[in-house]
């Protein structure tokens, strides 16, 4: 499994589209999201991460060149997995219960929290509203495209952690993994940081995320 320091970086009140230049100074690296597991979706678009904590909020800034791009869902709780989209699956403690955020290359998000694929709940709406975005590709809609390079940062605040008391995120350690998808994209991909050995195609295993340690 693969293991990541997630850099303490002194900052207050961090406004999304700030989040690059603080990753930039803090000399945090991007990891590469580029292990293609399945051999029927061998398309690899070229994908990365990268990851900080100011104590209260995550830092993450993923960047991606992909050949097209998609952005139907405009509004949160969509099928952005369908789009252009990255996601950020974790489990804050050891009771079975993991989180995905999923974004699309605009920034619209999906939020829920639950112990497997099924029956997952949807993050209240003031918990969605406070994960700050900023896409290099702005915030409208669109159909497939071929401008395929973009960039999206997001500042994401403990309170994310719905059916946990997180806190501070000052020395605590998690599981998570990081993906790169676009199911309704005519090049369906599915690309992870950590592995997932099984035959087809499921980011809702928590038995492959990697581990993350908090400064």
């Amino acid at each position: 499994m693969k293991e990541l320091t997630v850099r303490r970086i002194v900052a207050l009140e961090v406004k999304p589209e700030e989040v690059a230049v603080l990753l930039d100074r803090a000399g945090v690296e991007f990891q590469s999201i580029g292990t293609v597991n399945w051999p029927d979706y061998p398309y690899a678009p070229e994908a990365a991460f990268r990851i900080a904590h100011t104590g209260d909020s995550i830092l993450l800034q993923y960047k991606v060149r992909e050949r097209t791009s998609r952005a139907r869902y405009g509004e949160d709780r969509g099928d952005v997995w369908t789009d252009s989209c990255v996601e950020f699956f974790c489990s804050p403690a050891g009771d079975g219960l993991y989180y995905n955020l999923e974004t699309n290359c605009i920034g619209t998000l999906l939020l829920c929290c639950g112990v497997g694929r099924e029956g997952r709940e949807y993050a209240p709406e003031e918990v969605e509203r406070s994960v700050l975005r900023y896409a290099s590709l702005g915030r409208e809609p669109f159909e497939e495209r071929s401008e395929g390079e973009w960039t999206l940062s997001l500042v994401v605040p403990a309170k994310v952690f719905f059916r946990h008391a997180v806190g501070c995120l000052d020395g605590i350690e998690m599981k998570a993994n990081f993906y790169k998808c676009g199911d309704g994209l005519q090049e369906p991909h599915f690309l992870s940081w950590n592995p997932i050995p099984i035959p087809s195609p499921d980011f809702h295993r928590p038995e492959y995320f990697g581990f993350l340690r908090f400064e």
